[in-house]
């Protein structure tokens, strides 16, 4: 029997698989992939480059405890049809709300300016040009999209999106790496008590658990509840919950995998390359791809600016429609990206003044990458006690019905929580330590 006509066929059924999979992934995927902006992408080039290998397990670290808080915000979504600021406002006042959402809009619209400056420097590295025009035209198009394409298309591209950081694997495939010494660094814990090592620990943990990433899970699991006419919050309907958390767990453990992987894979090449060649003091994702091209050749320098370009296309609108979500919600209006634009007029001036503002912050004379600093620093601030909220409202029967968060997941939670915290008194003190 002939069998050489089945290669093609199952090649066919391959990719169907891949494609019924990919397409079952959806607010965690997204999320998990955005973490990895621009700044996040600078954070962990700055981190392999001073630290070296010796930093790669905190990604280890962090894996259980970014999804942790990432999977009990998509359940309060799911189980209560609405976000994060929504179940805030209606279970603990609006002084609660708008101190969160005045620091979320502050500290996303710096992220927003930096992410722009990153991806037209890395596009302003490849072809030249007026990297000014490139904010308008990126911020421009980011915003544009989120208020004028379909939502199932544009929730499509997002997750198209995400195959750009695969750029970060590629270019880990470019150098040659010490693997003895790089999975040293990733399974060992190395922990120096000086102040640029736990300025990098607070950097990363502050990059990887951040409040925007709560809110837009959190939302977009509300959403995708509401424009479904077979589904109802599962507090309402509560036969599926089993199916759905299943559901919720997997698409957040391969998300923030996704993004953990990349993390690692940015720290293993520049530590294998700028690291190993003395070149520590790298401040932007932009100038480790500059620096990449004389030790690693132009296919790095090209793969990892590419790279940052893509990841920003996603991230922007990440940043953007949390802001847009958290003050809607806290505000009661018609929210939600799947909503026409005459339907939620609010929600989507506040989503485009977002991007408008972060855009405006690249002609100030404000640095996009030393203001990056102090949005870290009031990310971190936000992230602590919006965990507490959450841990909060997980055990509340009158926000969760019969569906309050227990067990292991509660616990883990918690310790994200308190970890935070720690982070924010490492921050803290390493202000007072003087970083050179």
């Amino acid at each position: 029997m002939d069998t050489s006509a089945l290669g093609p066929k199952l090649q066919k059924r391959g990719i169907f698989r891949f494609r019924n999979f990919f397409s079952t992934l959806g607010p965690g995927l997204i999320t998990g992939a955005s973490d990895d902006d621009p700044s996040g992408i600078g954070t962990y080039s700055q981190a392999g480059a001073q630290l070296g290998f010796g930093i790669g397990w905190t990604m280890l670290l962090t894996y259980p405890l970014m999804t942790a808080i990432q999977e009990i915000s998509a359940r309060i979504g799911r189980v209560t049809g609405h976000g994060i600021a929504g179940n805030v406002c209606r279970n603990f006042g609006a002084a609660y709300v708008w101190s969160l959402v005045v620091l979320l809009f502050t500290a996303n619209t710096i992220n927003i300016a930096a992410d722009l400056g990153a991806m037209a420097d890395a596009l302003k590295l490849l072809i030249g040009g007026p990297g000014i025009v490139y904010v308008v035209i990126f911020g421009g198009a980011s915003v544009l999209a989120q208020i004028f394409f379909n939502y199932d298309r544009y929730v499509a591209v997002l997750k198209w999106l995400t195959l750009s950081l695969f750029a970060y694997v590629i270019a880990l495939a470019v150098v040659k790496v010490p693997w003895t010494e790089a999975l040293k660094g990733l399974l060992i814990p190395q922990v120096s008590w000086n102040a640029a090592f736990l300025t990098t620990l607070v950097a990363i943990l502050g990059t990887t658990i951040s409040p925007y990433l709560f809110v837009w899970q959190s939302s977009q699991e509300a959403e995708e509840q509401r424009i479904d006419d077979k589904k109802a919050p599962l507090k309402k309907d509560a036969s599926t919950a089993g199916e759905e958390f299943r559901r919720i767990r997997l698409d957040t453990l391969i998300g923030m995998a996704f993004s953990n992987l990349i993390a690692i894979s940015i720290i293993i090449t520049t530590a294998t390359t700028l690291h190993a060649q003395g070149k520590t003091d790298i401040q932007s994702s932009a100038q480790a791809a500059e620096a990449l091209k004389p030790i690693a050749g132009p296919f790095a320098e090209l793969i990892f600016a590419l790279g940052i370009i893509g990841t920003g296309l996603l991230a922007i609108p990440v940043l953007a429609g949390s802001t847009a979500y958290a003050i809607g919600e806290g505000r009661r209006w018609k929210v939600g990206l799947s909503r026409k634009p005459k339907e939620a007029i609010a929600f989507y001036t506040v989503l485009g003044l977002s991007g408008l503002c972060g855009i405006g912050l690249n002609f100030t004379p404000i640095d996009p990458i030393k203001a990056l600093y102090w949005s870290a620093v009031v990310n971190g601030v936000l992230a602590a006690p919006v965990m507490v909220i959450l841990m909060l409202l997980v055990r509340k029967p009158k926000v969760m019905g019969e569906l309050v968060v227990t067990g292991p997941l509660y616990w883990l939670g918690w310790a994200s929580t308190i970890a935070m915290a720690f982070c924010i008194v490492g921050m803290v003190a390493t202000m007072f330590m003087g970083v050179s």
